[in-house]
């Protein structure tokens, strides 16, 4: 089981590599977003602290969804995905493999650009690793949401914005403990709590959302 993942992983990583210009396009979406708002407010030191949190989650859940939509689409074109569905391995673990991949290249490098950027915001040392801890527990949920309104959306005319529609209000609980564990430290009442639902969260949706994805695949297919 473990060896289909890992393979699935590389090959998503290499084919990754080979469009670098979407990753770079997510990384430079995510650093443009967040730095308009102190240019924007001005040297409010209280009010950036205030807005942080929430300015940093909304940016890193919007460019984690700008490659939704390429999740399952280029496999789906050329053929791949139907030899994926009919090879003798279980569709939801090579959808695991492709969910990991996604976060590899979407959620993991906005989480190591994540404390450069709240320094915009002039947040602590503390809310900076708090603000790193929560962007990593967070996005793999993301992205494990993601691949099931990517599924569900696959081969459909005007699929990316109907997949907005789907994992947006589902993203909702992820925004508010991702941003309630950075305003928590801020406010200095810590941020444990909202950092170990983060936690339950991105498993429950690894955990969960893989096989509801290739159920959907499978409809998808037929």
């Amino acid at each position: 089981m473990l060896k289909i993942v890992t393979s699935v992983i590389a090959r998503d990583l290499k084919l990754a590599m080979r469009r670098q210009a979407d990753i770079v396009s997510a990384l430079f979406f995510f650093v443009i977003v967040v730095s308009l708002f102190p240019l924007g407010i001005g040297p409010e030191v209280d009010l950036l602290r205030q807005l942080a949190p929430g300015v940093l989650w909304v940016a890193a859940l919007l460019a984690t969804m700008l490659s939704l939509p390429r999740l399952f689409a280029d496999d789906y074109r050329d053929g791949t995905l139907e030899q994926l569905a009919l090879s003798p391995h279980p569709l939801g673990l090579i959808v695991t493999g492709k969910v990991i991949a996604h976060w590899l290249v979407s959620g993991l490098p906005l989480a190591l650009i994540a404390p450069i950027l709240g320094i915009q915001f002039d947040l602590s040392g503390e809310a900076l690793l708090v603000l790193t801890g929560a962007i990593l527990l967070g996005t793999p949920a993301l992205s494990g949401i993601g691949a099931i309104g990517a599924a569900l959306t696959l081969g459909l005319r005007g699929g990316g914005v109907l997949l907005s529609l789907l994992v947006l209000p589902l993203y909702i609980p992820v925004l508010i403990f991702g941003a309630g564990a950075v305003d928590a430290t801020v406010s200095g009442l810590g941020g444990e709590g909202h950092l170990s639902l983060l936690t339950a969260m991105t498993f429950a949706a690894i955990g969960f959302a893989p096989w509801a994805s290739a159920a959907a695949l499978k409809i998808a297919l037929e």
